[in-house]
């Protein structure tokens, strides 16, 4: 009867942990210290360095250069700067994978989809033993179609080795098998339970928030909700954001994040000299 009891508190504990919150939990924000190189992008953790890393995108190689002049900004854990790199790329989604416990990064138009550009792909970011950029990486892989909007911010699934890439202007999310390059399933978003258009939400960005039953979530800029969805796509409940928050048409493309301590990360632009990164919490 023991055994039973403890059994049933643990899977008790997991549903209520897993379960969203009515109301998103402010954590801390992150006032930029120092101008974005381009357009901040998103959001990484490392645990055992206790450093974020923000990704700034949106500028490709120029003049025949090939590398682009987007940087990386290292913060602490309470939001401290610490200090910018430049490691080439024009970066759309940046996380730390907890199997190869490696920093990395994937690029614009890592399918192709707009023409090839150099440094295009995804690739393993080099740190020293400070968890400070070198400005030096290894190719992981070069373009892939399978990932389809040359603008997806894929999200990264490290107990599956897999890739979640929202596809713009729809509800259709593709899964990627990172070893392969090939595309697993897609995803339906159910839009309709969750009340909203694909004009209301985030374009090319949905996070793997690693909940069972709530694997999935996306920012509805419109309505100032952080919406979550099941791997079969179906609507499973809104977190409300602060109606004050200030959003702006860019929330529809950059700004965002999530990261593997349970945080999602949003850019608030009006706020500090450069702008702020917002992150809350989302689940009890």
């Amino acid at each position: 009867m023991k055994l039973i009891l403890s059994i049933f508190a643990v899977f008790t504990f997991f549903n209520v942990y897993s379960e969203p919150l009515n109301n998103a939990e402010l954590a801390f924000k992150i006032p930029l210290a120092k101008e974005p190189s381009t357009r901040p992008m998103t959001v990484a953790f490392i645990p055992a360095e206790k450093k974020y890393y923000i990704a700034d995108g949106g500028l490709a190689p120029i003049g025949g250069e090939p590398f682009s002049k987007s940087q990386i900004h290292v913060y602490s854990e309470d939001g401290k700067y610490i200090k910018s790199s430049n490691p080439g790329f024009d970066n759309r989604s940046i996380y730390f994978n907890e199997t190869t416990k490696s920093l990395e990064t994937i690029t614009y138009n890592v399918s192709s989809a707009a023409g090839f550009f150099p440094n295009t792909g995804i690739f393993k970011l080099e740190l020293d033993d400070q968890g400070l950029l070198t400005n030096k990486s290894k190719t992981i892989s070069g373009f892939s179609e399978t990932f389809g909007s040359a603008g997806t911010m894929p999200s990264y699934d490290a107990k599956n080795n897999q890739y979640f890439a929202k596809q713009e202007k729809s509800h259709v999310v593709r899964v990627i098998d990172a070893a392969s390059n090939e595309i697993k399933n897609e995803i339906m978003l159910d839009l309709e339970n969750a009340g909203v258009e694909h004009h209301d939400i985030t374009d090319h960005y949905i996070a793997f928030t690693n909940q069972n039953g709530f694997e999935l979530a996306l920012l509805d800029v419109d309505h100032k909700k952080i919406l979550t969805f099941d791997l079969n796509g179906k609507f499973k409940g809104a977190t409300e954001l602060p109606k004050s928050l200030k959003l702006r048409a860019k929330n529809h493309f950059n700004g965002l994040g999530y990261t593997n301590n349970g945080l999602f990360f949003l850019y608030i632009d009006s706020e500090g000299d450069f702008g702020t990164y917002y992150a809350y919490k989302i689940f009890k």
